[in-house]
């Protein structure tokens, strides 16, 4: 019994100067370091904050997005592909006015297929393929994906583990891909509410009802909420790992899909 005494209080000793030399990370150094490549994420991490995000882009209302949310104050994601809606090359001036506003540019694929069911040497050239582009338009790679369908199966988180991507779906779905009105995408806002860790919705900028309608109505909700309209990179307070970092060489032009 006393040397089961003297060996606990021998161990808290050693214990108690290990504690002095390596104190509990704070809460928003906890946060940052949960935020790695290939893991899923589907929330901001922060409170007060709305992360607004549209996918299947750039498109024709792209320009237009992008006024809208200047004005509103709001800061918002694209990820984009490079051939859904047309050759990305063909809306130059939409994707460099976006990255010039300080809004987030992300992956959302080369030809938006579902990753799930790639080799990951295929999935690596839907990747680099739309890479490439952004660094001809904006010179720059990005380090945030959200995968076409959400589809997370398969070699893909390992091969965006490897690639330093984080992963983002998303938390609340307006339904404009699935026919739901700017209406009804409402209603499933305010049915989440604005209480808690930050919303990261499900929206595509090639609906005109999500752009001109439902958009314009969220920055107001967010004002409304006392909510910041932040980069999906913000809202999980990554915002200094937007982009992969590196230096980047441009194709010489033209360009074309």
């Amino acid at each position: 019994m006393l040397g089961e005494q003297v060996l606990t209080l021998l161990l808290a000793a050693t214990a108690a100067p290990l504690a002095l030399a390596y104190p509990a990370p704070d809460p928003i150094t906890y946060f940052k370091r949960a935020v790695n490549p290939g893991m899923v994420i589907s929330k901001c991490n922060q409170p007060g904050m709305l992360a607004l995000a549209y996918d299947d882009g750039p498109y024709q209302y792209t320009s237009q997005l992008v006024d809208i949310l200047d004005k509103g104050g709001a800061k918002g994601t694209f990820f984009w592909t490079g051939t859904l809606y047309g050759c990305i090359y063909r809306q130059a001036a939409a994707v460099e006015k976006a990255f010039k506003s300080g809004h987030q540019v992300a992956s959302h694929t080369w030809t938006h297929p579902r990753m799930g069911s790639m080799s990951a040497s295929n999935i690596r050239t839907e990747m680099t393929k739309l890479e490439q582009a952004l660094v001809n338009l904006v010179g720059v790679k990005p380090a945030y994906i959200r995968p076409p369908y959400l589809d997370t199966g398969g070699q893909f988180l390992p091969t965006m583990r490897e690639m330093n991507y984080r992963v983002i779906t998303n938390d609340i779905d307006s339904g404009d891909w699935n026919n739901q009105s700017p209406q009804q995408a409402q209603q499933q806002f305010q049915r989440a509410g604005a209480g808690g860790m930050g919303h990261i919705p499900l929206m595509h900028e090639v609906y005109p009802g999500t752009v001109n309608t439902l958009t314009p109505w969220l920055i107001n909700w967010a004002k409304q909420n006392n909510l910041k309209l932040v980069t999906v990179a913000e809202c999980l307070g990554d915002a200094e790992n937007m982009y992969q970092p590196g230096n980047f060489t441009k194709q010489p032009g033209p360009y074309n899909c």
